[in-house]
């Protein structure tokens, strides 16, 4: 064990941060330390948030102002206690990745330089069904946040017009996400189709504020409704994980009571302790009453039955049945007539 480590106790492990006054955001001079720190003060919520579920690491060796590199592969140097599970890319590679057993596994992947973490859609006891709808409302150039927070309050109003209760956070830098929990009935292609009838719908009623559009030079300035977030094999960044940006900012979930004053700036690894101490949880509640995704499939039968095809797949996918051309409007060929 190096000389300057700090040994801090989790769920009945010990887990050695080395260089523990490593500043990891100069901008507030925060260290390593201080990060665990921060993860120890929000162990309930961020477990039930993510615990039990694989995750991705993103390391930051030399903090949040240096580079970094995902690691989806557990290193073969690691604790004999640690969970992992096979996971796959979309193209069928697989690889062990951490699961978010406990908060010792949490602090094990700070220790490496994890700042926050990428979480998969599905539990690792059952990775066939996803028990998450994350609707990722993602603002082009010259969208403003108040514009997000009017996006965020159209998909509430939607969901809770077909029923459906929905949650929202932070994403920790300029969006906003909003989390569905569901009965673990459906595989990720099918909360993809929820995901993309919901985007349509929501442009469908307010097109000079949201987006379904995939292209980018189709988008505006407004703001997307990142269907795509939902596709099979795909992270998003995860409630309670820490934003590599100067001022340690947290995607930080939130009561829709709070839509008009929140703000992601503010809520950091300093404000976000007393935050949670003072008022708890805004998202206790979620994995007591799952809620089902049928009237949002319902929603995306309604849109085939109209004629529309799927939505364009990201370009790792392989094409998948009814997908439009995936080329950009800009450059598809034009196709000559037939001649007679």
């Amino acid at each position: 064990m190096a000389e300057d480590a700090v040994v801090v106790e989790a769920s009945c492990h010990e887990i050695a941060i080395t260089s523990p006054s490593k500043v990891f955001f100069a901008e507030r001079g925060d260290t390593k330390l201080d990060l665990v720190r921060y993860y120890q003060s929000v162990e309930e919520p961020l477990l039930r948030a993510m615990g039990g579920r694989p995750v991705l690491l993103q390391r930051f060796p030399s903090g949040a102002g240096g580079s970094s590199f995902f690691q989806k592969r557990v290193p073969d140097s690691r604790p004999d206690w640690l969970q992992t599970t096979i996971v796959s890319t979309p193209n069928g590679t697989t690889s062990q990745a951490l699961v978010a057993a406990d908060l010792a596994h949490v602090l094990w992947a700070v220790n490496l330089g994890c700042l926050g973490f990428h979480v998969w859609p599905s539990r690792a006891v059952d990775p066939e069904h996803a028990d998450e709808l994350r609707i990722d409302l993602d603002p082009t150039p010259g969208v403003t946040f108040d514009m997000v927070r009017d996006g965020a309050r159209q998909v509430h109003a939607l969901l809770d017009e077909a029923g459906v209760v929905c949650m929202p956070k932070t994403t920790g830098n300029r969006g906003i996400h909003v989390y569905v929990r569901l009965h673990q009935r459906w595989t990720s292609y099918e909360v993809r189709s929820a995901a993309v009838a919901v985007a349509r719908e929501l442009e469908r009623r307010r097109p000079d504020l949201l987006t379904a559009a995939w292209w980018k030079e189709e988008r505006g300035r407004r703001v997307f409704i990142d269907f795509n977030q939902n596709a099979p094999h795909k992270t998003i960044f995860g409630a309670w994980s820490v934003r590599a940006r100067p001022g340690a900012q947290v995607s930080t979930p939130f009561a829709w009571e709070e839509l008009d004053d929140i703000h992601p700036d503010a809520l950091t690894i300093a404000t976000v302790p007393p935050r949670v101490a003072r008022d708890g949880d805004p998202w206790a509640a979620m994995d007591a009453a799952p809620q089902s995704l049928e009237p949002l499939l319902a929603m995306h039968e309604r849109d085939l039955s109209a004629g529309l095809l799927d939505a364009p797949w990201p370009p790792a996918y392989p094409k998948m049945p009814g997908e439009p051309p995936r080329v950009a409007p800009s450059r598809a060929r034009k196709v000559a007539p037939a001649e007679d």
